[in-house]
């Protein structure tokens, strides 16, 4: 079975960025800070509208987020995963406020979006890390305002990416005939619109559980075999 190289870069990278983010931790002002993330943000909301408009089934995009949002509330994921957050808090003994927000944030940004889902098949199908190595660069320049905002938390995000990342590799070398390039477009396009709910709450215009629509990603998938 192949190693999936692109992904352990890619949390290599995570981690790098972050400890680069701890060292300026508090050394950058407030200003430079918001400037910084709402430049993240602007960033963020156009790429996931770049996905999302590439949608050509509509229909399972709008029923794979109003079911994946209904399971995920209903599973309440955002508290369980702020839980889990607190415990990786309390078993590496951090005392940041701030350090679930950073685990939970940084998470997503890097796990919902085309290039980890994408490039991850490529990997998986092809052999071919580069996408990966791509978004590594990406992620690990992310790390570093995320981490000085954030702390210690977006370095352990690492792992969710590691293994969301290389699950989907390993699948994808024993599944591949399962993966049509439709079923990849709905994934996409759904993810698309997650990362526009990313950006909408890094530029504090609302504040949107995405967690609670993760189950979309799946419902995406299933729903792209049936005729709607």
């Amino acid at each position: 079975m192949h190693l999936p190289l692109g992904t352990l870069v890619n949390g290599l990278a995570i981690v790098v960025g972050g400890l680069i983010g701890l060292v300026f931790h508090g050394r950058f002002p407030e200003r430079i800070k918001r400037t910084v993330f709402q430049g993240l943000g602007l960033a963020v909301l156009a790429i996931g509208l770049q996905m999302a408009l590439k949608m050509d089934r509509p229909l399972v995009v709008v029923f794979s987020l109003v079911l994946g949002g209904i399971i995920g509330e209903a599973c309440r994921l955002e508290d369980h995963l702020e839980a889990l957050g607190r415990r990786v808090k309390a078993l590496v003994g951090s005392h940041s406020a701030l350090f679930t927000d950073g685990l939970v944030t940084a998470s997503l940004i890097y796990c919902v979006g085309s290039m980890a889902i994408l490039g991850a098949l490529n990997e998986g199908l092809r052999h071919d890390p580069a996408i990966l190595l791509t978004k590594a660069t990406l992620d690990g320049f992310a790390s570093i305002p995320l981490a000085s905002t954030y702390g210690i938390g977006v370095l352990f995000s690492a792992a969710p990416v590691v293994i969301y990342q290389g699950a989907i590799s390993l699948l994808a070398e024993s599944a591949e005939t399962a993966l049509s390039p439709g079923l990849i477009s709905q994934i996409t396009a759904t993810g698309g619109l997650l990362i526009v709910g990313i950006g909408i709450n890094l530029l504090e215009l609302a504040s949107i559980k995405i967690s609670n629509f993760l189950p979309a990603l799946v419902a995406a998938a299933l729903l792209s075999f049936t005729p709607i």
